[in-house]
């Protein structure tokens, strides 16, 4: 089993920044890639970033140039570093793990982020 625990979340006001990390445990196959997903009121849950054991990244184009994902291979680490937030940035995220080789995927329980003045 896998255990995915973010913190970072938190109200913050437009053209700000936040943080959002996010901690992996347990068994971990070692080809997978990592991310964070949001999902507002009344909408659906949609890919934000994306990264490989590899280092390939993948963003949804709203976010390309605001948002940065990072991981740390070692620790088992990934972060989402998002700048110039908007309010329709606000939403629930949700950290992923996916096993590349089964597809097999894990969710955190997710943490709320608001940008709001």
């Amino acid at each position: 089993q896998v255990q995915l625990v973010e913190s970072g979340g938190g109200l913050v006001q437009p053209g700000g920044s936040l943080r959002l990390s996010c901690a992996a445990s347990g068994s971990i196959f070692r080809i997978n890639a990592m991310g964070w997903y949001r999902q507002a009121p009344g909408k659906q849950r949609e890919l934000v970033a994306s990264i490989t054991s590899g280092g390939r990244t993948n963003y949804a184009e709203s976010v390309k140039g605001r948002f940065t994902i990072s991981r740390d291979n070692a620790k088992n680490m990934v972060y989402l570093q998002m700048n110039s937030l908007k309010p329709e940035d606000t939403a629930v995220y949700y950290c992923n793990l996916r096993n590349l080789v089964t597809a097999k995927e894990y969710w955190g329980q997710g943490t709320q982020v608001t940008v709001s003045s």
